[in-house]
C-alpha cells in the first residue's frame, strides 16, 4: 500500500529583511513568530518552500515542501498581520486605536499598553520594555516588529563580547589591498529609512556599547562616530528609525549591570506586567490546549502562589515562577511528563536548597506536593504536613 503524504495547512515563502528572515504565508501573514530562525534562514538560502502539519498528537511543526506558491491554504488561528503604517495625524490615530487587533494572541498585554507600545513604535521613539524575567519583554519588543510594515534588524547585546566591532565594524589587513574598514551589520541597519532595531538585553550589554549608543539615541544628535580621533567621519541615524530595547532592571539580576541614568532617559519605558493567575490560565490553555485544563489550572495556582509569597514582607522565597517556567513546564506535560516529574527538572532546581526542612527549595515543593495530591486545596500546609517537615 502507498504511503500517504502528509498536506500541510500552510505554506510560507522566507524573504531576508534586513538581518532577519521573515516568513509569509500565502494570504500575506506574517508568520515569522512562529518558525525558528534556523528554519527560516534554511529555507532563505535554499529557496524554497516550508509548510506547517500538524503531528498525530496536535502538535504542529514546520519542515520543506515542493509546490505552487499560490496554494490556498487559509491559517486555522489567528495571527497578526503587517500592515502599512499611515503618515497622516488623524490616520495614525486611527491606526494607534485600532491597533490592538494586531497583538498576537500569545501575547498577554493589556490593551492600554500595547497601544501605548505601537504608539511609541509610530512616532519614532526610543522603547525600553522592562519587567521581571519570563514575562514576556522579548516577545511583545518583536511583536512590534512583526506588526509594522518596515525593515527590521535584531541585536543581543547581551551575548556581544566585542561591543565596538558589533556595533561599528572592524579594521581589517590584506595583501593585496592593505589595510581597509568593515563596517559593522549595526551601522548598516541606522542607515535604514523606518528601520526598527531591536537592541536585546540592554542591561547586560558592557558599558563600551552604552558609551557607543549615547549620541546614536539621543534625539538631538543622532549619529555614530566611527572613530574617536579627530577628524573622523560620523553615521547620521537615517529618518524614522525606531530602537526598541529590552532591558532586566533590579537587584535581583546579578548578571546585570547598573543601567546608566543618562542612557535610560533616552528611552520611552513600557513596563511589561507579571501575569496574574486567570491571565497565566488563558496563555497555557491557548499554547497547550491538549493538556488537561485541570492540570494548567494547577500550573498557573502554583506559580500565583510563589509570586504572591517572593512580594510579601515575610517572604520564604527570593522571586516567584516566571512565566517563561510555566510555559516550559506545561510543555513538559504535553510531552508525557508528570507534574511532579515537571516540576523537578523546571521549577526546584530554580530554588536554593541549604537551610534543610527551611529552605526555598523545601518551601516550593511543599506547594507543588499539594497540587500533585488533588490540586483542590488552597491551604498550603495542614497540620499533619508541618509535623512531617519538621521531624
Amino acid at each position: 500500500m502507498a504511503k500517504l503524504t502528509p498536506t500541510p495547512d500552510m505554506v510560507c515563502r522566507v524573504e531576508k529583511s534586513g538581518n532577519r528572515y521573515n516568513a509569509y504565508n500565502t494570504d500575506g501573514v506574517k508568520m515569522t513568530s512562529d518558525i525558528t530562525t534556523g528554519c527560516r534562514k534554511k529555507a532563505f538560502e535554499g529557496d524554497y518552500l516550508i509548510g506547517r502539519f500538524v503531528g498525530t498528537t496536535g502538535k504542529t511543526y514546520w519542515r520543506r515542501v515542493d509546490g505552487d506558491t499560490n496554494m490556498n491554504t487559509t491559517p486555522t488561528t489567528p495571527h497578526n498581520t503587517t500592515v502599512e503604517v499611515p503618515t497622516g495625524h488623524d490616520e495614525i490615530l486611527a491606526f494607534i486605536h485600532n491597533s490592538y487587533s494586531l497583538k498576537p494572541t500569545g501575547l498577554m498585554m493589556n490593551e492600554l499598553k500595547w497601544k501605548y507600545l505601537v504608539r511609541s513604535g509610530v512616532r519614532g521613539k526610543n522603547i525600553m520594555m522592562t519587567g521581571p524575567a519570563g514575562c514576556g519583554k522579548t516577545m511583545a519588543a518583536k511583536a512590534l516588529v512583526n506588526s509594522l510594515d518596515r525593515p527590521d534588524f535584531y541585536f543581543n547585546l547581551g551575548a556581544t563580547q566585542d561591543p565596538r566591532a558589533t556595533l561599528i565594524g572592524n579594521v581589517h589587513f590584506e595583501k593585496n589591498s592593505g589595510t581597509y574598514f568593515s563596517e559593522s551589520v549595526f551601522v548598516k541597519a541606522i542607515q535604514t529609512p523606518n528601520a526598527v532595531i531591536l537592541l536585546d538585553e540592554l542591561s547586560r550589554a558592557h558599558p563600551d556599547a552604552w558609551n557607543i549608543l549615547m549620541t546614536v539615541l539621543d534625539y538631538g544628535q543622532r549619529y555614530l562616530r566611527l572613530d574617536e580621533a579627530d577628524g573622523q567621519g560620523t553615521v547620521k541615524v537615517a529618518e524614522g528609525v525606531t530602537f526598541v530595547a529590552t532591558a532586566n532592571i533590579g537587584n535581583e539580576y546579578t548578571s546585570t549591570r547598573v543601567m546608566d541614568k543618562a542612557l535610560m532617559d533616552r528611552f520611552t519605558i513600557v513596563e511589561m506586567d507579571v501575569l496574574n493567575e486567570s491571565e497565566e490560565v488563558e496563555l497555557l490553555t491557548y499554547m497547550f490546549p491538549h493538556v488537561d485544563s485541570l492540570t494548567l489550572a494547577n500550573v498557573a495556582k502554583i506559580a500565583s502562589l510563589t509570586r504572591n509569597e517572593a512580594s510579601s514582607d515575610t517572604a520564604r522565597v527570593g522571586s516567584g515562577i516566571s512565566t517563561r517556567t510555566t510555559v516550559e513546564l506545561s510543555g513538559l506535560l504535553f510531552d508525557g511528563f508528570t507534574l511532579p516529574e515537571a516540576a523537578e527538572v523546571s521549577i526546584y532546581p530554580q530554588y536554593d536548597n541549604a537551610g534543610g526542612v527551611d529552605s526555598e527549595r523545601t518551601f516550593v515543593k511543599q506547594i507543588v506536593q499539594k497540587f500533585c495530591d488533588d490540586g483542590s486545596s488552597d491551604d498550603l500546609f495542614n497540620e499533619e504536613e508541618v509535623a512531617e517537615a519538621t521531624a
